[in-house]
């Protein structure tokens, strides 16, 4: 396309032979960052880059490529007589100059094209120096005619290979922070790890490849092949040897068949019939069946071969060469070097014994592959800084690992994804005898998605935890035909809710104002609630529960109160900060020093302190920051225990930043006050979910002096029984001649000490005990139970999982999906319509649990011209009280005594509890009429 063409002004247009597709944006994909811009479509096969472009319009017109790239995107056109770009392209009526250049021309052929221009098309096709196919110019397809020109002339693999060898940065350019990254968590300072490992780090840098440098491979996730895809079962082309072979040994078959099976004369008649069959030629059948059956038995083996199914570890070589065949160690996620190393010997050999290491293994490297797409080829060996497929290691790698030959080698962070897995289902074979299959088949699959999850409930269900509908029917289908092989059945979708606290509202369910005439109504039907409550249980008025243990022996006063929202978000975002938290918190209490944390760490920390600081502000929260006692559930979730006690100092949470550890009066308790509150927020009150944006407020905590003196001489009785056992010790290495004596002192102190541990197994247990058992479950129990009666005193509410739903629709069908998202309780957040094009896109927020057929709905009600798109997106509030009753006047006049219309949220709270097996408050019979008889009236 290098002719010229004049416009009605008289300027001259160039053909430039490259451009964008108009006729469907939904195949073009492009970066909007100037000069790292691809245009492709993947339909069409054709692809190119602006730089491409500006590289070569600028040999043409004479302008410089840097002055294209600025001036691409804007009001500019270009003066074809001046060969200059100008500015005002809207005013004066002009095309800009990306329509001017690229569109104009891509329109033509694909208009010249459509319409079967034959004489434009062969022009085009000339001047760009192509040959197509006749049988592609003649096809009826216009579509197919398109394709040929544009795989020739813009073949899409040479854009984005371009694009990826200038863009993607080279293994070489890796940055000391990013090694670090990788060779150690957030919680440990890099200086603080092994030499031997320490020295890895130049292997990093270098990405070297020479004889003597470690290996260290990442293996990011496991996917499985079928063994047709494997290159040993590829068919290749026969030589002419091979062929002559095969001839020659069909040959010696058939001789050897007409031996064995002669011609069979033709039976005589009359009584010779009669005569038996000679043994040879039994004989010869009998050999015929048995070849017959190898050749049945050999067909259904290769059959059953080619079915099964292989997994192959797609990794990276991060330093290293790796061959095929090679020994080497394999890496658990949850391996630590820092405890291995010194188990191992210095030199440690892969043929070294490893069995007592945890999280590590040796395995061969059976075979290496170059990935081609769909295709494998094999390899010999690979070298830094490349991807690579690795068989064999399906029996020592779960989803992630990192290989080295080194030992001292970290394992690296698994890959986050941003699906979250939130559908679960409970999966059982058809038959039962099938269950040892479905539990091999659900651990292929768990190996062969990293998204997936597969867990065994202590209701012995098997679990599959997936991101969607769709996401779960295709696991369910890869089961059956393809990990399993057998007819599995699964339970109608788990749905997971959360559980939490909201303030009193402020006004009733038909939005009046609840006066204080109105509040005496609600105030009766608290106090009928606390009438109904155990011995023993004192709820005030403002909300604070005081609840006493079982021996009379300690009292707790608990108090509940909601988090602000920015809060729970806060606290959901920074959950492997809160864990690292943790972690740093235990290492002080088991003596580690603070210095071994990062700086970058701390000072993530103090950044998350200070934003709870700034959301946590007002007379109630008020100095809560520094009281914090624990995170929950699991000690890292959205739920907060705080510690109001007066004269109870105890280790504050930010004592990696404060760098002082402080011990407290009543330390020993810690532990089952924590527990207690961690099983009430992975259990709620409602429905048994776990607790979100509950803040527990514990303001009081006294125990009897007789519990804390028992406590007290049971620590002295421990730290006596270690004196012992050290005096024992040194009289053995002092004097051989009363080893014996100190033998025996030694084993009666370590029977005492056994024996003091087992009643007191970790802090907290007491030796006191009584009818009602240890203190500290006693404790624990009482805790637990104070903290759901706290929480049960505060306006209860469920909060559903949502979906970001987007939706792309034609004006026409627009009332119809308001109609689909209005009926499954969805929310339209965002509507715009898309620039060019008579479609809108609607956003709107779905719950998860009224997705399930949401997809198929939508498309039959819209006959096709809307599909949504579901992403999982946050946690959300339902309005409803699932306990709700009419209290006030005009709630009684506007629903009724009975008030049963449906109720959103106590329909999801009753589903779940019937799911648990827990009591539902229900009708059984409603509106019932007597039973009239059968027998006449006399």
């Amino acid at each position: 396309m290098d002719t010229a063409t004049e416009t009605m002004d008289g300027e001259q247009v160039y053909d430039w032979s490259a451009g964008l597709e108009e006729t469907d944006d939904s195949h073009l994909y492009f970066s909007p960052d100037q000069g790292n811009v691809v245009f492709a479509s993947a339909i069409d096969g054709w692809g190119f880059t602006i730089d491409h472009f500006a590289q070569l319009y600028s040999q043409k017109v004479g302008i410089r490529s840097t002055v294209l790239l600025k001036t691409l995107w804007g009001d500019y056109y270009l003066n074809s007589k001046a060969k200059k770009i100008m500015k005002g392209a809207q005013s004066k009526g002009k095309k800009p100059l990306f329509v001017q250049l690229i569109l104009d021309n891509m329109w033509s052929l694909y208009d010249a094209v459509m319409k079967r221009e034959k004489e434009k098309i062969d022009k085009i096709v000339s001047s760009l120096g192509l040959k197509i196919a006749a049988r592609e110019s003649r096809h009826s397809d216009p579509k197919v005619h398109v394709n040929a020109i544009c795989n020739q002339w813009l073949p899409i693999s040479q854009a984005v290979l371009s694009m990826v060898c200038k863009k993607l940065p080279s293994p070489l350019d890796i940055s000391v922070e990013r090694v670090e990254k990788l060779l150690c968590g957030s919680s440990r300072l890099f200086d603080s790890l092994p030499p031997e490992t320490q020295q890895l780090k130049e292997a990093f840098l270098q990405c070297c490849s020479e004889e003597n440098a470690p290996i260290i491979v990442f293996v990011s996730k496991m996917f499985a092949v079928d063994a047709k895809a494997l290159p040993k079962n590829k068919q290749r082309p026969l030589t002419q040897e091979e062929i002559a072979l095969r001839r020659e040994i069909a040959r010696q078959r058939h001789a050897e068949k007409m031996a064995i099976t002669p011609l069979q004369e033709p039976a005589p008649s009359g009584s010779e019939r009669q005569v038996p069959v000679s043994s040879e030629n039994t004989k010869g059948d009998t050999q015929t069946v048995s070849i017959e059956r190898e050749n049945v038995l050999h067909k259904s083996d290769k059959e059953a071969a080619e079915n099964k199914s292989y997994f192959i570890a797609f990794a990276r070589v991060f330093s290293g060469v790796v061959r095929r065949g090679q020994r080497i160690f394999v890496l658990g996620p949850k391996y630590d070097p820092v405890e291995a190393l010194p188990k191992l010997p210095s030199d440690c050999p892969i043929t070294a014994d490893i069995s007592g290491i945890p999280h590590m293994a040796c395995c061969t490297l059976e075979n290496l592959y170059l990935l081609m797409g769909r295709e494998l080829e094999d390899l010999e060996e690979v070298h830094a800084g490349n991807v690579l497929g690795i068989s064999g290691l399906e029996d020592f790698v779960l989803k992630s690992a990192t290989l080295s030959t080194s030992p001292a080698c970290p394992p690296f962070i698994p890959l986050n994804f941003e699906a979250t897995p939130i559908v679960r289902v409970a999966v059982e074979p058809a038959h039962p005898s099938e269950m040892p299959q479905l539990v091999k088949g659900m651990k292929l699959l768990n190996q062969a998605d990293p998204c997936v999850e597969v867990l065994i409930q202590e209701t012995g269900e098997h679990v599959l935890i997936t991101a969607g509908e769709v996401h779960l029917q295709r696991c369910l289908d890869d089961l059956r035909e393809r990990f399993a092989k057998i007819e599995v059945s699964a339970s109608a979708p788990i749905i997971p809710f959360r559980e939490t606290i909201i303030r009193p509202p402020k006004v009733d369910m038909v939005n009046e104002e609840i006066g204080k005439q109105q509040k005496v109504a609600v105030i009766h039907q608290v106090k009928e609630e606390q009438s109904k409550l155990p011995e023993g249980v004192q709820i005030d008025p403002d909300g604070l529960v005081t609840l006493t243990t079982s021996n009379k022996l300690a009292t707790l006063s608990v108090r509940a109160m909601p988090l602000p929202e920015e809060v729970t978000q806060l606290l959901e975002k920074n959950t492997d900060l809160i864990r690292t938290l943790e972690q740093i918190n235990l290492a002080f209490s088991e003596g580690g020093n603070a210095m071994q944390v990062k700086e970058t760490t701390i000072e993530r920390i103090q950044e998350f302190k200070s934003q709870l600081e700034q959301h946590l502000q007002g007379r109630r929260w008020r100095g809560v920051v520094d009281q914090i006692w624990s995170f929950g559930p699991r000690r890292y979730g959205p739920n907060i225990l705080v510690n109001c006690i007066e004269g109870y100092e105890r280790p504050s949470i930010w004592q990696c930043l404060d760098k002082v550890s402080r011990e407290g009066k009543y330390h020993s308790f810690d532990n089952s006050i924590v527990s207690g509150f961690q099983l009430v927020t992975l259990a709620g009150p409602m429905c048994e979910e776990p607790l979100m944006g509950v803040c527990f407020i514990v303001e009081r905590l006294d125990i009897n002096k007789s519990v804390v003196l028992e406590r007290q001489e049971s620590e002295e009785k421990i730290v006596k029984s270690e004196e012992d056992l050290h005096a024992a010790a040194k009289s053995i290495d002092n004097s051989s001649s009363e080893a014996a004596e100190a033998n025996d002192n030694l084993q009666h102190s370590q029977e005492s000490t056994k024996a003091q541990e087992k009643s007191s197994k970790r802090k907290g247990d007491f030796l006191f005990t009584d009818c009602y058992g240890p203190f500290s479950g006693q404790l624990i129990a009482t805790m637990k139970e104070a903290c759901r009666y706290a929480f049960q005193v505060k306006p209860q509410r469920l909060m559903a999982a949502m979906y970001t739903c987007e939706i792309m629709a034609t004006a026409e069908v627009l009332g119809r999906v308001y109609g689909v998202l209005s009926k499954r309780e969805g929310r339209v957040l965002l509507e715009e319509m898309k620039e060019g094009t008579d479609m809108f896109i609607i956003k709107a927020v779905l719950p998860v649990a009224e997705s399930f057929g949401f997809a198929d709905e939508i498309r039959k009600r819209t006959s096709g011209l809307a599909s949504p798109q579901l992403v999982f997106s946050h946690w959300e509030v339902i309005p409803s009280d699932p306990f709700w009753v009419p209290t006030t006047e005009e709630e009684y006049l506007h629903f009724g005594e009975k008030a049963d219309s449906e109720n959103q949220a106590r329909k999801y709270m009753n589903s779940v509890r019937k799911r648990k097996g827990l009591y539902v408050e229900e009708k059984i019979v409603e509106h019932a009429e007597k039973q009239r008889t059968l027998s006449k009236n006399k």
